[in-house]
């Protein structure tokens, strides 16, 4: 063998080793990622701990569930849900806010219209319709309800953008129309409805301009906080970048969450947040149990650190 094979064996050998070890690092840091988010979700988050889950991970699992009906959560929260995606409607003195309208017209006329006079409520008081973030499946129903109900749909200015621009190439037949331009938020502004006060943080990249939002919740005389995370599952471009700012929007909005006292933990999709599980045990409360919805501030501590960290074990794929 020449000199000029030998080196090229040898460096063969040697990048081939380096290659391997760079595998199992990336396999070492992305078990102990998973083990982490694992950990975090105990045996009460299972719903968050699927984007851990390659082919789960790009779309929010449907919930199992034979009956859809609206739920009051709080004396001023209410659901409005169907399995595949919720919405919420927030009470206040001077009217109701929307957060999100479901995947059209149809369904935001059957479930959040039909749903408020379920529960004695008047969809005319509809002022606000916001919307976490630029997919159908939230924005859908939205200029139905600014239409009927003279509402304001509410949205980042990131994510209008995102809908003036290019459409998205698998838009789902399902989905309602691009809702007109309207009002915009960005990072730490607030919404102020009557007696009531939210707050809007964006925390991409689940789009580039979702919003979470924090919102007050009250139950007789007991006070609660919400914290809606706006975007969980992982159908972005899989970067190692997006990946990481997946991660450090986790760990900042648990920050916000921890400095605003959120006790109750929400989504926009009810496998995350386990909604119809807890629906159905405030329907068997009795008097004097807990709300099953208020489970505290380390179980939202838990839920961001098990997004965060599944965000870093994708990225170590």
């Amino acid at each position: 063998m020449t000199k000029w094979a030998t080196r090229f064996v040898v460096s063969a050998a040697v990048t081939a080793a380096l290659f391997g070890s760079a595998n199992l690092r990336a396999a070492e840091s992305r078990d102990a990622h998973i083990a982490a988010a694992t950990a975090a979700a105990g045996q009460d988050l299972k719903g968050i701990l699927s984007i851990c889950n390659p082919r789960t991970a790009a779309r929010a699992p449907v919930a199992a569930v034979a009956n859809v009906e609206p739920a009051k959560i709080f004396d001023n929260l209410y659901f409005f849900g169907i399995p595949s995606v919720s919405a919420w409607a927030l009470t206040t003195s001077a009217g109701i806010i929307v957060l999100d309208s479901l995947d059209n017209a149809n369904e935001a006329q059957q479930y959040i219209e039909g749903g408020l006079k379920k529960m004695g409520l008047d969809p005319a008081q509809i002022k606000y319709v916001v919307v976490t973030h630029a997919h159908g499946d939230h924005y859908g129903g939205a200029q139905y309800l600014a239409d009927k109900f003279h509402a304001h749909i509410v949205m980042s200015d990131i994510d209008w953008k995102v809908l003036e621009g290019p459409r998205r190439a698998n838009y789902p037949a399902n989905w309602g129309p691009i809702p007109k331009r309207d009002m915009s938020v960005k990072d730490g502004d607030r919404l102020t409805l009557g007696d009531t006060t939210i707050e809007f943080y964006v925390t991409p990249p689940h789009t580039p301009g979702t919003i979470s939002v924090i919102m007050p919740l009250k139950e007789a005389n007991v006070r609660h906080v919400g914290g809606e995370w706006g975007g969980t599952a992982f159908n972005f471009p899989p970067t190692p970048q997006n990946f990481a700012i997946y991660a450090a929007s986790a760990e900042r909005f648990a920050k916000i969450a921890r400095d605003k006292g959120v006790d109750v933990p929400m989504s926009n999709h009810s496998t995350y947040d386990n909604a119809f599980e807890k629906i159905a045990a405030l329907k068997a409360r009795k008097p004097g149990d807990p709300n099953p919805f208020v489970t505290g501030a380390d179980s939202e501590r838990r839920f961001l650190t098990v997004a965060g960290e599944c965000a870093k074990a994708m990225a170590a794929n």
